[in-house]
């Protein structure tokens, strides 16, 4: 029974997460990753609080970082489609 809980509770929690935009799904990932890597390394030195907040907020900037950079090849591509589209 626990298992079940638990499983639909995951599926909720994704769920919600179904409408998000690129940036903010980056910026998600980003947060999360870092806050669970920061919470074992912080475990490891003796306080994962701090940790998990540290990793957090260096997740959410490579996440952000990342974004730039996916939407500088996205746009990058479309310029070059609309180049060729336009015989140039």
């Amino acid at each position: 029974m626990r298992g079940l809980a638990l499983a639909l509770g995951t599926v909720v929690l994704l769920a919600g997460c179904a409408d998000l935009s690129p940036t903010q799904q980056r910026a998600l990932t980003g947060t999360t990753g870092g806050a669970a890597a920061g919470a074992l390394l912080g475990a490891i030195g003796g306080n994962a609080g701090l940790g998990a907040a540290a990793g957090a907020a260096a997740g959410l900037a490579g996440g952000l970082l990342y974004d730039a950079h996916k939407q500088s090849e996205d746009a990058a591509y479309r310029a070059g489609v609309q180049a060729g589209r336009s015989g140039r």
